[in-house]
Formats: C-alpha cells, structure tokens, sequence
C-alpha cells in the first residue's frame, strides 16, 4: 500500500487498480467509503478504458469483436510505480498481452495522486502508443462514506453545485444502457439534490450540462467533500439500489456506456475520446476536505 501524507491529509493508494483506498483528515476522520462487501467492496475505482457497462459486455472493432468487463480493465490492473515523494505519486499502465485480447491498442496510462493542503489532486494521462487512432473512456468513481459526523444521518446531507445550473439526466433503460433520451433534473434552488436512499432505486443518476464542481454537505456538521471536474462533461451520482448503503459515490466521467442492445463499433462511438497516434490526453480532477462550520464551494 502507497501513503502519502501532508500537514493536513493521509492517502493510502493500491497498486492494483491504481485506487484511492483511504483518505483521512489529520483529525482522523476518514472520507473514503470502506469497501464494506455488504453494500460494495470497492472504493474508488478507476476507469479505463471504457465508463460503464458494454453491450453483452463486448464490442466491436474494425469488424472484430472484443469482450470488457464492466468499467474496464484498467481497476483489476497491477499499475507500477513510477515516481513517488511524501505527497504525490504517479502510477503507470502499460498494453500488455492480457489487454491487447481485450482491447486492441497500444497505450500508455499514467495516474498521478497529489496532496496539497486539503485537497487530491488526480490526474489521468493517456498517450497512444499505437499507428491507429486510440478511441477510451474514462472516469472516477469515488464512494464518500456518510454520515461523516456522529450525530447525522444520511439524509442530512445534500450535493450542492457551486453556481446555479440546469442539468439534464441522461436517460437509462432498466439493464443501465443507454435509452437514447434526456430530460430536465430539476435542483432545489437550480443549486441542490438533497440525499435519500430512494434517490438510487433506478441505480446511478447521470447528469449532463451541470456546474463542474459540486459539495456534499450538512448544515449539521461543519465537515464536507468537494469535487471539481472541469474537463469532465458527465457526472454520476450512485449507491447500491434499494439499499440503505451508508455512501454515496460522485463520479466524473468523460464518457458514456453503451446504447441498449447495440454492440457498439468503438471507432465511430462519439463520446469517447479519439486520440491520434503519437497524441497525449490528460485531465485533471480533485477532492477537497472541508472540516470547517460552512460547506466550501
């Protein structure tokens, strides 16, 4: 297990799926969901290269068709370690036999974790190493434990976005695909979704054209997590459905799953990024802790 540690933060991070596994403030309180197999046994997976579910859990390419577990390959993954100090580290996926059968493309996957001050900061870097074009998804899927002070109850807490917006929730069948519709998510004062366990019986409320960085907060505790995404035009809110899960997850993602019933051809699969040969990605996201009287926005 890697740590890292500042004057304010512990992060403790796996090799194996390049996940955050815990992240404690220097007052010992822990913001991470525990992994707890009641509920979900993960904690903040990675991923890469795909976001989601595939259609019979397979795609095409060039007229080949390819199998992929849900969210990719890149979280059941052994990553090195590339560089590391006391307060940051940079994790590294390379293509290698395993992965070619799966996907069929040369790349290079580097995750970087940084603390500064009270906030991670995560970065994801691709670089295709191939002559073809390079098509992925990616994302984060990080679960915040709540409550995150005694005395509260989940339903104290709420997701309140940093400037008024109007996002619509991208629609999903049953199965979690794609439905090819879209519809207005209202907020309480165009700002907030207030938490219930109910808000999950339809599984994850995917949002589009929402503010880029978003609170979870009670106006009982003083203590809260922030995440902002700015290069991320989809946000996943999540827990197990019908479950009084004691978390709830806050996913960036870049990209989509896969439509209901279509095997798609990743090549021409539009919300994916396409990246040329040679050509680098990056995107930056991050985490801030709050133990103060007020939510941060």
């Amino acid at each position: 297990m890697i740590e890292l540690q500042n004057e304010n933060l512990t992060l403790h991070v796996d090799s194996l799926g390049a996940q955050m596994m815990e992240l404690r403030s220097r007052h010992g309180t822990q913001f991470l969901w525990n992994g707890d197999a009641k509920y979900w046994r993960d904690r903040a997976p990675v991923l890469f290269p795909y976001v989601a579910r595939l259609t019979n859990g397979s795609y095409t390419y060039c007229g080949v068709r390819y199998s992929m577990k849900i969210h990719g390959f890149a979280k059941d993954s052994v990553f090195s370690v590339e560089e590391q100090s006391a307060d940051s580290v940079t994790l590294c996926l390379q293509d290698t036999p395993e992965t070619l059968r799966q996907y069929p493309f040369r790349f290079t996957f580097r995750v970087r974790y940084a603390l500064c001050g009270w906030t991670v900061n995560v970065t994801y870097s691709v670089r295709n190493e191939d002559e073809k074009e390079l098509p992925f998804g990616i994302g984060g899927h990080p679960g915040f434990r709540l409550p995150l002070s005694d005395g509260t109850a989940f339903e104290d807490y709420e997701l309140r976005f940093s400037h008024a917006c109007q996002p619509d929730r991208i629609g999903f069948t049953g199965d979690c695909y794609l439905n090819g519709q879209t519809e207005f998510f209202p907020l309480e004062d165009s700002t907030t979704i207030r938490l219930r366990h109910e808000l999950f019986d339809e599984d994850a409320i995917v949002l589009k054209n929402m503010a880029r960085c978003v609170s979870l907060c009670s106006e009982k505790t003083g203590k809260s997590v922030t995440v902002a995404y700015p290069q991320m035009p989809y946000l996943g809110i999540w827990h197990m459905p019908h479950t009084d899960a004691p978390y709830v997850c806050i996913e960036p993602w870049a990209s989509l799953p896969s439509r209901q019933d279509v095997v798609e051809e990743l090549s021409c699969k539009s919300d994916l990024i396409h990246l040329a040969p040679g050509a680098k990605y990056e995107n930056q996201w991050s985490i801030t802790i709050t133990e103060e009287k007020e939510c941060m926005m």
